[in-house]
Parts: structure tokens; sequence; C-alpha cells
């Protein structure tokens, strides 16, 4: 009973660190290139509002982006404390990515960070800018090397055993497993409407608090435009990663869609309430035939159920509940951005209520994440590395009351500092309402 404690305490407490942490980078790689636009607007335009918003938004990133890194040491430590069994097993390989995302990706962010926080005035406008697009590329390799991992940790490959540890044979098949460019592209489309949301919704705050000036209307207008283009994509790449993912991960796909037995034609369920005991579902709404038409892309295509994995489910219900969440989450993405990028090309500003509705979407891209990141990580289990290395093998072996002290504290400064940063986000946009601009000295204050 202590070994399952301490199993589902460690769980809890990654669950939580990872959470936590990813809410920033979602952030931050996205938001980096839009830095990067306004900077380049502003050289070739010499117009003083893209250097306004720049001003603006680096404060922010400098903010997002110092969070990332603190909750991502933090995260990193629980390889050793809660999971050492992860790192003897298959530490072989993941030791090296972690290493490539420091050396690509963090100092490329370091070297440059500076110089893209304070550089404005104190070196040439090329430089300033150079710096800007070099801090994006870093963010964007970080993301590269982190989900190469995650992606090998679902569908590995390139590698053998001997005696149960994992030696790499073919890094160019590690780094590129099957479900590599799926997670990737879905992954950074996902930060991009975060940040197009993030964005649009601060700006839409600006406004309605009485900012007249043009800043937060040309951010507000350009994010989305990037969030009605972006969106689509994500639902085509999505798809593309969900066939990727039935092919690899039947089950997962099963418990998803909420599939008991296998069937041909299986319907699409709106909603159900998934009854693992029972090993069916309860009020289902459904529509006929369109999840194999979804998943095989024909009305009568087979679709195994959960019943054909005995023993090698994931659970069903949150599974289930985050993948509605997520496309849920994603559909009103779709529907606000379409309609505000409609009303701007009629008229130069939004109406109120709209305002507030894209106010009310500001962290819309943080709940669409967590839910499929969930999804991800949920239905891969009882797996810790697909195939090769089970969850319960690779946890510490400490007792569980010392889990659950360390994760109480992660959960007391977790909540404190999201509270902190949610504050400091509203007194900037409620400053910038007052003053118009920041200078890139205050952006670290």
């Amino acid at each position: 009973m202590d070994t399952l404690d301490t199993l589902m305490l460690s769980r809890i407490q990654f669950a939580a660190n990872i959470s936590f942490h990813i809410l920033f980078p979602t952030i931050t790689i996205a938001l980096a290139w839009f830095l990067v636009y306004f900077k380049i607007r502003h050289d070739m335009t010499a117009d003083p509002v893209w250097m306004r918003i720049y001003r603006f938004w680096v404060k922010i990133f400098a903010l997002t982006f110092a969070l990332g890194v603190v909750s991502g040491i933090t995260m990193s430590f629980q390889f050793g404390t809660n999971w050492p069994g992860f790192m003897e097993k298959v530490g072989n390989i993941a030791g090296p990515l972690l290493g490539y995302e420091v050396l690509t990706a963090f100092f490329l962010e370091a070297t440059f960070l500076g110089v893209m926080l304070f550089g404005s005035g104190r070196v040439s406008s090329k430089v300033h800018t150079f710096s800007a697009l070099m801090v994006a590329i870093g963010t964007s390799f970080s993301a590269f090397w982190i989900l190469a991992l995650n992606s090998w940790m679902h569908t590995p490959q390139g590698f053998e055993m001997r005696d149960g540890v994992a030696f790499p044979l073919d890094w160019f098949a590690i780094i590129f497993n099957p479900s590599f460019p799926y997670r990737l592209g879905h992954m950074m489309l996902a930060s991009g409407l975060t940040a197009a949301f993030f964005i649009a919704g601060i700006s839409a705050y600006r406004i309605l608090k009485g900012d007249s000036k043009r800043s937060p209307r040309f951010s507000l207008k350009i994010s989305l435009w990037v969030a009605a283009i972006l969106i689509p994509i994500q639902i085509f790449v999505g798809d593309l990663h969900g066939l990727n993912t039935l092919e690899h991960q039947p089950q997962k796909v099963a418990a998803m869609e909420g599939i008991w037995e296998t069937e041909k034609g299986a319907p699409l369920l709106l909603f159900a309430i998934p009854d693992e005991e029972q090993k069916k579902n309860h009020f289902e709404i459904a529509v006929p035939k369109v999840a194999s038409l979804i998943l095989t892309h024909d009305l009568n295509g087979e679709i195994k159920g959960l019943n054909e994995f005995e023993g090698e489910t994931p659970p069903v219900k949150p599974v289930f509940f985050g993948f509605r969440i997520m496309v849920g989450t994603g559909l009103l993405m779709l529907l606000i951005s379409w309609f505000g990028v409609y009303t701007l090309r009629k008229k130069p500003d939004l109406p109120a209520w709209m305002l507030k509705f894209v106010v009310a979407m500001t962290f819309s891209g943080w709940i669409a994440t967590l839910a499929g990141w969930y999804v991800t990580e949920t239905g891969r289990q009882p797996w810790l590395v697909y195939g090769v290395l089970k969850t319960k093998d690779a946890v510490t072996t400490i007792d569980a009351s010392n889990v659950g002290f360390t994760l109480s504290l992660f959960l007391i400064v977790y909540v404190l500092l999201m509270a902190a940063y949610i504050h400091t986000l509203r007194s900037m946009a409620l400053k910038a309402v007052d003053t118009g601009e920041i200078s890139a000295t205050e952006a670290v204050k």
C-alpha cells in the first residue's frame, strides 16, 4: 500500500509541476516570434507605435520566461528524486536529449536575452532585432528537444535493451520517431494560439479600461488574425496526430472516444459518462458512424475497443473528458477569432460586449493545452516509456509522507506564484493604460 501511495503521490506531484511549468513556455515560445514581428515592423516603418507595442510585450515576455525557467528546473529535479528508475533505465537516451536542449536552446536564449531586453538605444537596431530573433529561435529549439524526448517516450525506436537498460543505436531514429512530427506541430500551433489569445485578451482589457491609443488596437487585430489563421491548421494537424495515435496507441484513442467494444461504424460521442467497472457508458449523446469517419476516413471503418487491451488501458474518464475539453475550447477559439476578424474588417473597433468575450478567452490556450497534455500523458498509462518501462517500475521507494509533504509545499508555492503572476499582468495592463509606454529597463523590474 505504501508503494501505491508513493506512486500516486509522485504522479500527482509531477503532474502539478509540469502543469504549472508548461503554462509559461506555451506563451513564450510564440510570444518571442510576435516580438520579432513587432520589432521588424518598427525597423521597416519607423512608426513608434511598433516600438511601444514591443516594449510592453517584452516586459511580459521577461516575466513569463523567468517563471518558465524556474519551474522547469524544479521539474527536472524530480527525475532523480521521484523517478530514479526512469534515468536508470532510459537515461542514456533521456540525458543527452535534455543536454541538447540546454546546449542549443537555453544557452542561445541566455546569450541574447539581455540584449533583447536592454539593448534598445545601446546597440544598433539591426543587432537588437537579431537578438530578438535568436531568442525566438532558442525558444523553438527548446520545444524541439523536449518534444523529441516526450515523443520517443510514446513511440520509442532507435535503441536496444542490454541488461534492462536502453542504449541508443540511431539518434536520427530516436529524435525523429513516428509521433514526433505530429506532436511538435501540434504543440507549436498550440503555443501560437495560446500567445495569440493571451495578447488579444490583455489588449482587449486595456481598451475596455479606456486605453484609446493605437498600440492595443494594433496588437488586438494582429493577434486575432493569427488565431484565425492558426486554428484551422491546428484542427488539421490534430487530425493527423489522432491518426498517428490510432496506429501506435489504439487504446488511448479508444479511451478518448469512449469505445469499449470493437466495432465498425463507431459513433462519435458528444457526451457520455464512462463506467470502468461496468465497461460501458451512461447517458450517451452520439452521432452515428462519425468516429469511424474521423479516425479511419471510412463510415464503416473498424475501431478497436478498450476491451481488446485488458490490463493495458489508461484511466478512461480523464482521457475521455480531457479530449472533449480540448476540442470544445478549440472550437470556441475558432468562433471568437473568426467573428472578431470579421467584425474588424467591417468596423475599426470591436464592440464592448465582444471585447469582454476576448478578455474571457485570455487564458483559453492554457485550458486547451493542459487538457490535451492530460489526454496524451494519462492516455499513455500504465507505461512511462511505451512498451519499455511501466510507471510503477520507475517510481522512488521513499516513504509516501515525504512525497506528500513536498507536494503540499509545491502546491502552496504554485498557487501564490500564479496569483502574483496574474496580478502583475493586470498591473502592467493598467499602467500601460495610464502611461502608454513602458521602457525596456522596466521590463525586468
